[in-house]
């Protein structure tokens, strides 16, 4: 196995994308993908090897690396948190494509997708996702475990906690907030803060249930 072997875990939709993104890169030899309930033998022709009992084989024939490809923010950062007390290390994966300013920083696991812009001195969280196109402007912080799905941007000096989930084709304007666990609705207009653990939808964004019925 490569000095650089890396495991995949999470057989899905954001996993192909991950596995697709790794194959580009060039860096690391796959190693192989696990999941919890493996439906698929392969993907895009690196084989599933079954379920997460098979990371800890993965580890010890030489993939010192791994990333959960797991898009829902709580379950990405406690998988994470697996792969790290099992001994694996979590790389940042950014695609070739991408634009990444020279003073931004990136934690642990992040991943940053194809033609996303991280303008300099913004700040990403480990295990966050930047999706594909997303745009996060200077000054910048995206906590961790959130998720900027494709075509989102901040501008600058936006802050995003922990957590949250921002749609796609979402906005939010220069130096808004939005709180841990928040959850923006596709293709919104962020034009002021947003409460920790609240949905907003729209243009411009209002407060939502995210609860509530129609009839």
């Amino acid at each position: 196995m490569a000095e650089r072997a890396i495991l995949v875990l999470g057989a899905g939709g954001h996993g192909k994308a991950v596995v697709d993104l790794l194959l580009g890169l060039g860096e690391f030899s796959v190693a192989g993908v696990v999941d919890a309930a493996p439906r698929v033998t392969e993907i895009l022709g690196v084989p599933v090897l079954g379920g997460v009992a098979e990371a800890a084989r993965a580890l010890a024939a030489g993939a010192a690396y791994a990333h959960p490809a797991i898009g829902a923010n709580a379950a990405r950062l406690a998988a994470g948190a697996w792969l790290e007390a099992t001994g694996f290390a979590l790389p940042t994966l950014i695609h070739p494509s991408a634009v990444v300013g020279r003073s931004a920083t990136l934690g642990a696991g992040v991943v940053v997708m194809a033609r996303a812009v991280i303008g300099p001195d913004a700040a990403i969280g480990r295990l966050a996702l930047i999706n594909t196109g997303a745009i996060v402007e200077h000054d910048c912080t995206v906590g961790e475990g959130a998720h900027l799905a494709p075509g989102v941007v901040l501008s600058g000096g936006v802050r995003v906690g922990a957590r949250a989930m921002i749609g796609a084709g979402a906005v939010v304007l220069p130096g808004v907030s939005v709180g841990a666990d928040a959850i923006i609705g596709a293709g919104a207009a962020v034009i002021s803060d947003v409460a920790a653990g609240t949905t907003v939808v729209g243009v411009p964004a209002r407060n939502v249930d995210p609860n509530a019925t129609t009839t």
